[in-house]
């Protein structure tokens, strides 16, 4: 995997830089570091400010895991234009069927890991995230759980993230339907995606040469990024090379 911001690769995100292009993050583990309680997740200051100067030079979209109403909290009044949540499918339609789908296996889901140390369920209202960092056995949690999906009465996706498994509708749009839904509805050309995660593989998928730039945080043999930053600290490296692009061609 290529390091987006060597010497010799830079020039990859220039030519992107200075396109119609819009610009998407994932949150936990890219804008903000991973942390052991969700809760306390929030972008180091110098994040913070480094998106809000690359949010005036570029239209700006944060897709999360996360409920919308969570991800809004947390970037603490930055003036990101688009916030997805739900892993692409909040805002968007049928929203009252997965809402109830979701309240109906909930319940019933809860019952099957009822005995399962240091597992939990996170409600997000159109899709449930089952948490298992706290887990002393974590294979045999990871297990439990999928094996628990798999007696629902829905067909449901079931997606592995860092120590979670999050579970949605089966026919929800995924991360990579909600950024082709904003390159269009946003008149871009051309899309910078930048995350960490499996769950971030739905936007490294696809197959858009010359229109979309994928960047992961940490590199990995299995993902489909074509670039990456080392690590979540460098993603400040990165908010700032963007924002230098835009601010140098503006005093041309």
């Amino acid at each position: 995997m290529k390091r987006i911001l060597s010497r010799v690769n830079v020039e990859a995100l220039a030519q992107f830089a200075w396109s119609n292009v819009l610009l998407a993050f994932d949150f936990d583990g890219t804008l903000a570091p991973i942390v052991a309680n969700r809760e306390e997740a929030r972008m180091r200051d110098a994040t913070s400010e480094l998106l809000g100067r690359v949010c005036a030079l570029y239209p700006c979209a944060v897709i999360s895991g996360r409920s919308r109403d969570d991800v809004l909290r947390r970037l603490n009044g930055v003036g990101v234009r688009y916030v997805v949540g739900n892993h692409g499918l909040e805002p968007g339609p049928h929203m009252k069927a997965f809402e109830a789908e979701i309240a109906e296996v909930r319940p019933l889901l809860e019952r099957a890991l009822a005995g399962q140390q240091g597992v939990d369920v996170e409600d997000k209202r159109f899709s449930l995230a089952v948490h298992y960092r706290r887990a002393r056995r974590k294979r045999d949690a990871r297990r439990a759980i999928h094996d628990a999906v798999a007696t629902l009465p829905y067909r449901l996706r079931s997606m592995p993230g860092k120590l979670v498994v999050n579970v949605l509708p089966e026919r929800a749009p995924h991360k990579g339907d909600a950024l082709l839904d904003l390159r269009a509805r946003t008149g871009s050309d051309t899309a910078i995606f930048v995350g960490d995660d499996s769950t971030d593989e739905d936007v490294f998928e696809l197959d858009q040469p010359g229109r979309l730039l994928s960047i992961r945080v940490g590199s990995s043999r299995s993902s489909a990024a074509a670039y990456c930053v080392p690590g979540q600290r460098d993603v400040d490296a990165l908010l700032r090379r963007l924002a230098q692009f835009r601010e140098k061609a503006g005093r041309q």
